[in-house]
């Protein structure tokens, strides 16, 4: 089991059930980064910066578009409650969760979900790869499952290996 999985299971505990009425994730123009965790603020801010900071590859600079949905009405959901209420026209194939894996993890280890191909499918990545996925991902260069798969042993996306 890896350290990622290891931190979900302890982390998981039983949330009442939500309201079935719970109003859907918002249609955004990019992907989100939607907290889930709010018991630390300075984490959360800490996030968001390193995901909006640019990448710099040889002579190119590279950004995440993305959109940070920084909304208590989200939380502590889990994995599947956000599947439940992403819209049948959400117009994004994936979307990346700030939960408090990501906020105790070291790393801050944010996790990136499939709504498609294998939906529920998911991942943790390092917030500096967020701008290589979500890159990636939004214009179809490349599928969910090559960056599921290049994970490293701990379930952490932290890059494709050099060859």
């Amino acid at each position: 089991m890896t350290i990622a999985a290891r931190l979900t299971d302890a982390l998981d505990y039983h949330l009442p059930q939500r309201n079935p009425k719970m109003k859907q994730l918002p249609k955004t123009t990019n992907p989100v980064v939607i907290r889930t965790d709010f018991e630390n603020q300075q984490a959360w801010e800490t996030i968001c910066e390193l995901v909006r900071a640019p990448v710099h590859e040889g002579n190119e600079t590279f950004y995440a578009y993305v959109e940070f949905l920084d909304n208590s009405d989200y939380r502590n959901f889990t994995k599947d409650e956000l599947l439940a209420i992403v819209p049948g026209d959400y117009g994004h194939s994936f979307l990346f969760v700030a939960d408090r894996v990501a906020v105790i993890s070291p790393e801050f280890a944010i996790l990136a979900v499939d709504l498609v191909e294998s939906r529920g499918r998911s991942f943790r990545a390092i917030p500096s790869k967020i701008q290589s996925i979500e890159n990636n991902l939004s214009l179809a260069n490349m599928d969910f499952e090559e960056f599921a798969e290049s994970v490293d042993k701990d379930g952490i996306f932290r890059g494709f290996p050099s060859v």
